[in-house]
């Protein structure tokens, strides 16, 4: 065998396939229409022989100051000098924002989905160990395709691949040294390097900024992605006849909602995705199990949904569990999948080859038949040789499937999209049109998140009325001295450690989704960070004004309105700060849970390194850069120069703290200003935001490279 060429994988490949799915109940109450459902392999793209016909019958200010101010000048300049979204790469990015191929007339007919067939042959997805072993095969020398004008329902057992063969064809596979994808992917005939197509992607989570309603979710999305400067009047037309066409006309003005405050329901949630994904008019919709979580009805709605879709000339690919008798009678075409391999591809519903049971629905038919039953040795090994035989006998009659021919021209008026006069087109806004729509938004979701804002507004009362009680009204003792001292360090490390946890508890969700939108070439993300850093000033300001409010008088700190403005302003910025750092946590790990356990251990550190529990001339060498790199550090310092200069203490011995300077030495705090402390949580503030950019910028969704298949590879050679 020549270098560089590797064995064709077998057509089977037992072991378990990664695939997220889930079990939906069966309907054994089968539509009319369905009683006699007939399962053949006449596919659209091939022919089965009488023989594999006859086979199915049988079968069934120092250093460290200089950088931190020297990053986040660079992060300004990036920021306001940078230049906006570019369109993304097809080596990078998805197909969703190529533009669409083929002829080239579908643009200019008056708003028609330019037609698009998906075709793939032989893909295969293996895994391998850390050797470079394969140890399992995902797909197996899969091969297809889907038309315009038709749903496509991939279909098989839990780990059959159904997520991994749709990630495939989207370009949404991630990224994995341990992956090998090879096999060929085509639109209209031609390779999709050579051209692309614009896609839709419906995800099985739905993921929207909560406080948003629908139409604000879609308009926001509009403005987003329709070329520069649309009118309002024609903007608000655009959605509107969106929601008419999706069936959310009636929940148009509710809020989308979350686990914590109650909006739409899950089935309009699943429409809402697919109706933001239509404004770019795309010719090619994939859907990740758009029934998972969903009720009978809201599922049956879901995919009527997508069948109407269809209908309008889009090409429909869409993987599915086990759906009830009314929805599987809305596919056009099935494949079904068992351990990777294709047992079956083609229409169906069409004249019998292999008959459906009466009263039986055919979904669950087709999934005992292509299912490993596991009760026994004896029927592991029956209904495992019985799937081979299927998967063989496909394989065979598929042997000669001839390319797919390109479509350039649907005939019919039902393929006609009557959302406007043209195509619509992404084109990039201007960078300012951009960032205003993100601000926007990013204000209406901090100025409405009542049952955060709330929690938020009490914890700071509480944690005020607590501290207070505890420090209450102090006095100009020599006592008092250390009472001040700790309550000040308690504030700074409460006020980093709520701004902390809101941030982490909340960033990671938010992330997938700007993730998606950059995906798509919406907007860039230093419009995004910039945007959400303006926006939440107006409403983060408030809670360090609450608790200062309550706590002041109570603990009857420095009496006056200077210095409890100056106090509030403090205990502000470096809540900011603190949210800051929340972000880049929130960048550096996966999930919610993790940036939670994360979060709040670095938060120690800085702790420890605060300036009260540690003096900064006692810090060992090698941690000296830690307190000048410590918020709350900063914050304690600058609430101490802000609470102890001026004051006067009652002494009786000369060793005695007569001033409020003396205690400032003591802490290592002489010489040092007010400003200089809000400088330096200014520039820690910028660093994490600056980190946050990078982080983000480098854990940029990357996916699976498409190889071509081995013999191709040979033919090369």
């Amino acid at each position: 065998m020549e270098k560089g060429a590797r064995e064709k994988p077998p057509v089977r490949h037992r072991g378990h396939v990664a695939d997220d799915t889930s079990q939906f109940p069966a309907n054994a109450n089968t539509d009319k229409e369905l009683k006699k459902t007939k399962i053949t392999f006449n596919g659209p793209f091939h022919s089965l022989s009488t023989d594999a016909a006859t086979i199915m019958l049988r079968l069934g200010g120092n250093g460290v100051a200089q950088a931190l101010a020297a990053l986040a000048a660079a992060l300004l300049l990036r920021l306001f000098a940078g230049p906006g979204p570019s369109l993304p790469s097809e080596e990078e990015d998805p197909p969703a924002a190529d533009e669409g191929s083929g002829s080239g007339d579908g643009d200019s007919d008056g708003g028609g989905v330019l037609p698009v067939t998906i075709g793939w042959r032989n893909i295969t997805c293996s895994l391998s160990d850390k050797r470079g072993r394969t140890v399992r095969f995902l797909l197996t020398d899969v091969s297809g395709e889907a038309k315009p004008g038709r749903l496509l329902a991939i279909m098989g057992p839990s780990g059959s691949g159904k997520t991994t063969l749709l990630n495939v064809l989207a370009g949404q596979l991630a990224a994995s040294p341990r992956l090998r994808l090879t096999g060929r992917l085509e639109v209209n005939g031609r390779p999709r390097s050579h051209g692309g197509c614009k896609i839709a992607y419906v995800r099985q989570e739905d993921l929207f900024f909560s406080q948003l309603t629908v139409r604000e979710t879609l308009s926001l999305a509009a403005e987003l992605q329709l070329p520069n400067e649309p009118l309002v009047e024609e903007r608000d037309e655009y959605v509107n006849k969106l929601l008419f066409r999706i069936g959310l006309v009636n929940c148009a003005d509710s809020i989308v909602g979350d686990a914590k405050v109650r909006g739409i329901s899950g089935g309009e949630k699943k429409r809402l995705s697919l109706a933001c994904e239509l404004i770019a008019s795309p010719s090619v919709i994939f859907a990740d199990e758009p029934t998972t979580g969903l009720d009978a009805f809201q599922a049956e709605k879901v995919m009527e949904t997508l069948r109407q879709l269809a209908q309008d000339g889009h090409t429909v690919i869409c993987s599915i569990h086990q759906p009830r008798s009314s929805v599987y009678s809305k596919f056009d075409d099935i494949m079904l999948l068992s351990e990777g391999a294709v047992v079956y591809a083609g229409p169906a519903k069409e004249e019998a080859l292999y008959v459906c049971p009466d009263h039986v629905n055919p979904a669950e038919f087709l999934a005992d038949l292509i299912s490993v039953d596991y009760s026994s040795a004896e029927s592991v090994h029956s209904s495992q040789k019985k799937i081979d035989d299927l998967v063989e006998a496909f394989s065979q009659s598929t042997s000669n499937i001839a390319r797919v021919v390109p479509i350039t021209e649907l005939e019919g008026s039902k393929f006609s999209m009557k959302f406007g006069r043209k195509l619509i087109v992404r084109r990039r806004g201007g960078w300012w049109k951009k960032f205003w729509l993100l601000l926007k938004r990013a204000w209406m979701q901090a100025s409405r998140d009542g049952p955060t804002n709330k929690v938020r507004t009490r914890m700071s009362i509480a944690s005020a009325i607590i501290f207070g009680s505890v420090f209450w009204r102090m006095g100009r003792s020599q006592t008092s001295i250390q009472d001040r001292m700790g309550l000040l360090q308690v504030t700074a490390i409460n006020t980093a450690m709520a701004a902390l946890t809101k941030t982490v508890g909340v960033f990671p969700k938010e992330r997938a989704i700007v993730d998606r939108e950059r995906t798509k070439g919406s907007y860039g993300l230093g419009q995004y960070l910039l945007s959400k850093l303006l926006a939440e000033i107006p409403v983060g300001a408030v809670f360090p004004l609450i608790f200062g409010s309550v706590l002041y008088p109570m603990a009857r700190l420095h009496p006056t309105l200077s210095r409890f403005g100056k106090f509030c302003g403090i205990v502000t910025v470096e809540s900011f700060a603190a949210s800051a750092m929340g972000l880049t946590v929130g960048a550096m790990v996966p999930t919610t849970e993790a940036a939670m356990a994360l979060g709040p251990s670095l938060m120690t550190v800085f702790i420890v390194f605060g300036g009260y529990y540690v003096n900064s001339e006692n810090t060992p060498v090698i941690f000296r850069w830690i307190p000048r790199a410590s918020l709350i550090r900063w914050a304690f310092q600058g609430l101490c120069i802000n609470e102890f200069s001026g004051l006067k203490f009652d002494h009786q011995h000369s060793f005695d703290i007569q001033t409020g300077e003396q205690a400032l030495e003591r802490l290592s705090f002489g010489g040092s200003r007010i400003r200089d402390t809000v400088v330096a949580q200014g520039r820690i503030l910028m660093f994490w935001y600056w980190t946050t950019y990078l982080l983000l910028q480098r854990n940029k969704p990357k996916y699976q490279q498409l190889e071509p298949p081995p013999s191709q590879l040979q033919s090369l050679e």
